[in-house]
């Protein structure tokens, strides 16, 4: 018995959703994103880069075994003359032996190429750049969580007042029920309260639905299994929505933004590329020392071993090649100013994003005052309008007025505090920070 309980308690456990506040959310992202996993592998990917580039300057040693047996020896046809008339004398001649195996080791090492440290130094700095591509995914993907997670809460809590409305009409409705059973009300002020709670009931299921949409969104953004449960937990209510003064008013600090770092070391890439252009002008000295020991006999008994050492240098000297280095030279110098062309069109970019981002939020928490106000007003005049309906001195028709403007501007508040929500994160984004 103690073991089946514990198994329905484990089965509970397990089909039970979890629950996500908005940094969990996040936190989930950043952990299981495809797009953070993939950037966490370009850095490992750069890692391996610098120790495949700084490989090719240390000393390349290899091994080599041959070994060759001939079906048939090939052999060369010996001149008349040497034969000098004697019949029985070859006439042709083998230079090689039925077997021959070679063992060899050798070893090549740089001395000098330019183009090895300034290929290092650019493969250390592509590391740097992978980590601030990192760093823009996840601001990217800390802002796309965000903005999915908002529309949960906000549908959320549209479901959380549209349910207390509609038990409030259904109240109200129960009460004119019985007042027209006593013959105090009309049936028409019974059916326009069954009007609208028809009305609420639909848009409940419709909002409802539209929330099942958001939250599949969200588990998508998230990459979470879309088949398990999940659940938001924050109050819509609670989240801040204001920012501190200086968001609004002090400098664009640009280089928060890692697009701006990225190009700026993209830049400093290219730099290198133009180094790289003028190394090739520079010539480029190896050392090579090699040894074989090779073996050869029509058996493996009777044959003979011969030794061989060598040491070398090979230098490469560039001379002239009708103008190719020159042009791949000003080449990389021409793709060096047009990053910098688009360093400074992102920064321009920036400086509009955050100018509009800043009076959108300041309009979105103007507009949250004023419909926060509506709303605590029309609040008190569907409490009014309720209470003189139930005293006799109201009409029905009063009551779907008050009812009417105080759904509108609840559906009004929850949008501008949506709306609040976004232009906070989208300042922040733009200000290159999290919130």
């Amino acid at each position: 018995m103690l073991a089946v309980c514990l198994t329905i308690s484990l089965r509970a456990q397990e089909s039970a959703p979890q629950v996500f506040s908005l940094d969990a959310a996040v936190e989930y992202a950043m952990a299981n994103g495809t797009a953070i996993k993939n950037a966490r592998v370009d850095i490992l990917d750069a890692e391996q880069n610098v120790k495949e580039r700084l490989s090719t300057g240390l000393p390349q040693i290899n091994g080599s075994l041959d070994f060759t047996h001939y079906l048939k020896v090939p052999v060369l046809p010996l001149p008349e003359a040497f034969a000098m008339g004697d019949p029985n004398a070859p006439t042709s001649i083998a230079f090689q032996l039925k077997n021959s195996f070679t063992a060899g080791l050798s070893a090549q090492s740089m001395l000098f190429d330019g183009s090895f440290f300034v290929g290092l130094r650019a493969a250390r700095a592509s590391g740097d750049y992978f980590n601030l591509q990192l760093e823009n995914t996840q601001r990217t993907l800390r802002s796309q969580v965000v903005k999915a997670y908002f529309p949960v809460l906000l549908l959320k809590t549209n479901v959380g007042i549209l349910d207390r409305n509609i038990s409030n009409l259904e109240k109200l409705k129960n009460e004119t029920e019985a007042q027209y059973e006593a013959g105090f009300v009309e049936q028409l002020d019974v059916d326009r309260l069954v009007l609208s709670l028809n009305n609420l009931r639909s848009q409940r299921d419709q909002v409802a639905r539209q929330g099942e949409n958001a939250l599949r969104a969200l588990k998508f953004t998230l990459n979470y299994p879309l088949e398990d449960g999940l659940q938001v937990e924050d109050d819509l209510d609670k989240l801040e929505t204001e920012i501190e003064a200086a968001a609004l008013t002090a400098d664009i600090p640009y280089l928060r933004r890692p697009e701006l770092r990225l190009l700026d070391k993209t830049i400093e890439l290219q730099k290198l590329n133009e180094e790289l252009t003028r190394a090739a002008y520079l010539p480029t000295v190896y050392a090579n020392v090699a040894a074989q020991y090779q073996y050869q006999g029509d058996n493996f008994s009777d044959g003979f071993w011969a030794p061989t050492v060598l040491v070398g240098l090979q230098a490469n000297i560039p001379i002239y090649d009708f103008g190719g280095r020159s042009a791949r030279k000003e080449r990389a110098i021409l793709a060096t100013q047009k990053v910098v062309n688009q360093r400074n069109d992102v920064e321009r970019s920036i400086q509009l994003e955050v100018l509009n981002a800043r009076t959108t939020f300041v309009g979105a928490s103007d507009r949250l005052a004023v419909v926060k106000s509506n709303l605590e007003l029309a609040e008190r005049i569907y409490e009014t309008t309720q209470v003189k309906y139930r005293e006799g001195v109201g009409s029905s028709i009063e009551i779907v007025q008050a009812e009417q403007a105080l759904y509108e501007s609840q559906a009004n508040y929850l949008n501008a505090l949506y709306e609040t929500l976004v232009a906070k994160e989208d300042l922040y984004l733009a200000l290159g920070r999290p919130q």
